[in-house]
């Protein structure tokens, strides 16, 4: 005889509750108490049920499931992210789907256009999609962007342009009078900030400032940002993030040139390494933590009928001295 597998229906007998009680308690935990949630639990586990994988067509409003979307999953920086959020959506039952853009619009928004079907809503870290491409996403789907600004749309940023300024100052007084900009992608809106913090500082304390670039932000394009830096006069770099530096760090040293009595570096992020240079990287750092865990819980205050719940929120940055940066070299 064939084995008849047990319903949410035989779930509902076996402990007293309704049919959509069972079914909230699975596809919706959060509806229901902690209380009754264990006893259908329990009663599923003594019938043997095993709840359904979600369906496709199911409503977007009871699929527990998040998508994260990084710009470059093999960057430090986003590990910290990604770990944040997946540990606050375990603590609020959600699942995490991760997808990496590659660096490119394109891909972004064709893997948003699959994963947003079949997903509550998304985190966009460092995006690289339009305004109006994001804009048209969050019609559709509660959105959070990480790292960028969009009016309409929560926004959590790191203020590391007024860390890039802090650098600048820190620079200038250690004599540092020509520096310059390793730019990363030129569709980064963070990059514009950073750009925008660096020159605008230098400007206002008379330093000369040149803008290399731009640059993938990558160990690799680090090599070529450190070529073009041996084509310009200046005695100081600020690097669009960590990995461009270091990438620079490398290049110059097998060229001989030495890091900080020939030429000071400064980076940005604080990723894992950035403290296992020689010299140790002097870089800009924020609590990339907190960016994935907040990003979960506006999501969650949105989803679970909590209003708009918190909102957006620029973290401060700081500034993590090291080895690499150090007075100007003498004329």
């Amino acid at each position: 005889m064939e084995h008849v597998r047990p319903t949410i229906y035989d779930v509902a007998r076996h402990c007293g509750v309704a049919a959509s009680t069972v079914s909230r308690a699975f596809s919706n935990p959060a509806r229901v108490s902690a209380a009754t949630r264990e006893r259908v639990q329990a009663a599923a586990r003594e019938i043997g049920y095993e709840p359904r994988p979600l369906a496709r067509a199911e409503a977007p409003g009871r699929i527990r499931t998040l998508t994260l979307v990084v710009s470059d999953i093999s960057n430090p920086y986003y590990v910290t992210v990604i770990k944040a959020a997946q540990a606050r959506a375990i603590e609020r039952n959600y699942t995490l789907a991760l997808t990496d853009s590659d660096e490119s619009a394109q891909v972004e928004a064709s893997n948003l256009r699959q994963l947003l079907a079949t997903t509550s809503g998304g985190i966009l870290a460092t995006s690289r999609l339009s305004d109006d491409a994001v804009r048209q996403l969050a019609a559709h789907r509660p959105l959070v962007m990480v790292n960028r600004q969009i009016d309409g749309v929560p926004c959590l940023v790191v203020d590391t342009a007024a860390g890039m300024r802090k650098a600048v100052r820190h620079l200038a007084v250690l004599g540092h009078r020509r520096i310059a900009y390793l730019s990363g992608p030129r569709n980064s809106w963070i990059n514009g900030q950073r750009w925008q913090a660096v020159s605008g500082e230098a400007a206002t304390l008379g330093l000369h400032v040149s803008f290399l670039g731009p640059f993938a932000p990558n160990r690799q394009s680090g090599q070529e940002a450190a070529d073009a830096l041996m084509l310009n006069d200046v005695t100081a770099a600020i690097g669009y993030n960590d990995l461009i530096t270091i990438g620079a760090l490398q290049r110059l040293q097998t060229m001989g040139v030495r890091v900080p009595d020939d030429l000071s570096l400064v980076g940005c992020d604080d990723i894992f390494g950035a403290d296992l240079t020689s010299p140790g990287l002097t870089t800009i750092a924020g609590p990339a933590d907190k960016l994935g865990a907040y990003a979960v819980d506006i999501l969650h205050a949105r989803l679970s009928g909590q209003g708009d719940g918190p909102g957006s929120r620029v973290f401060d940055s700081h500034m993590v001295v090291r080895g690499s940066v150090g007075p100007a070299p003498a004329a």
